[in-house]
């Protein structure tokens, strides 16, 4: 029987079917890539704008619910040095900062994520608390707990018995810097000390002031109340968005009316700020205006101050010096800082 023979394929057909199919598996292939970086797009979030949760409606429409800013959202953000040929600061125990509000650009850091005692700029967080959880109308009686603070401290003059606004009490602290404020304040707005106290480290935390913790409201010296400048940065930052805040802080002297009581005649007490920009006892450099700030010394804190400012051209910045050996380095090195401001444009 004859063996009918297949007819043979063309000499080149394997080679090409091979390719072929190494062709379909390599677009099969990118094509599966590219569909999962599509869907790992679609599924990331953008750290660098603030995010918007949404859900659909009863309709299938998209529909944005809320926004949730990122934390770092409009904040400076710097190395712990960032050193300048044109600043020297007093020693290299100091430490500072001078920050471009507007456009977050830092001019200047020394040491600012270094434990340092805050002395009075406690009282920051204090005036903050007593603005978002206090009744400014509300009538306080000033108690003998309220004055037992240490020799020397700074007083206002108030006296047991005295009964003030706390609107009168914000002043007093923010202006003249008293601890007898703080004291009043704090037990009327936190119903105690302590538990006032435990209010400022919640809202530390909630600015993000990790290297900070209050133990008492005014300031004075105490081994475990310490913070950082760049906390000191973050709440300051966060005071000066609050009118009431800055317009106190910015005020040469405040006079505090008394009304009689405990057999003692009505009294007026002159109050001057500790800031010496704002009362004329060191004049800034030229076209800086001091929008307002906070100043603070204690033996163990050294002299410190921060500050918020403006340039010729309404540029803001804030400038905080601490740990400055006495009150003439401060302002020395702080005329330094601001002596760049007018430069940065």
């Amino acid at each position: 029987m004859k063996r009918t023979e297949k007819p043979s394929k063309p000499a080149g057909a394997g080679i090409w079917n091979r390719i072929l199919a190494a062709m379909l598996i390599f677009i099969l292939v990118l094509a599966l890539v590219l569909g999962f970086l599509i869907l790992r797009q679609g599924r990331d979030l953008d750290l660098g704008s603030p995010y918007v949760p949404k859900f659909s409606g009863d309709s299938g429409t998209e529909v944005s619910f809320g926004k949730a800013e990122p934390f770092a959202e409009g904040l400076c953000v710097s190395e712990e040095n960032v050193l300048s040929q044109e600043i020297a600061l007093g020693s290299q125990e100091e430490r500072g900062l001078l920050f471009n509000l507007e456009t977050g650009e830092v001019l200047f850091s020394q040491n600012i994520y270094q434990r340092t005692y805050p002395a009075s700029i406690t009282k920051i967080m204090t005036a903050v608390l007593a603005l978002e959880y206090g009744n400014m109308e509300d009538t306080v009686t000033i108690t003998a707990q309220d004055l037992s603070l240490e020799e020397g401290s700074q007083m206002s003059g108030m006296e047991a018995g005295d009964t003030v606004t706390m609107d009168q009490l914000f002043h007093t602290l923010v202006v003249y810097s008293a601890n007898d404020a703080a004291m009043a304040i704090a037990r009327q707005v936190g119903g105690s000390v302590d538990h006032f106290v435990e209010m400022m480290n919640q809202k530390a935390k909630e600015l993000g002031m990790t290297g900070t913790n209050f133990v008492n409201p005014h300031g004075l010296h105490q081994e475990e109340h310490y913070t950082t400048p760049y906390d000191v940065y973050l709440m300051l930052h966060y005071a000066s968005q609050i009118p009431e805040f800055l317009n106190t802080a910015g005020l040469a002297s405040y006079q505090l009316d008394l009304p009689a009581a405990g057999g003692r005649a009505a009294r007026t007490l002159y109050l001057s700020s500790t800031d010496q920009y704002l009362t004329g006892g060191r004049t800034a450099p030229k076209n800086v205006s001091v929008l307002g700030g906070k100043t603070g010394t204690t033996p163990e804190a050294g002299s410190n101050l921060a500050i918020v400012v403006q340039n010729s051209y309404g540029i803001p910045y804030m400038a905080i010096i601490m740990n400055a050996e006495n009150s003439a380095v401060l302002y020395s090195d702080m005329d330094q800082l601001l002596s760049l401001v007018n430069g940065d444009v």
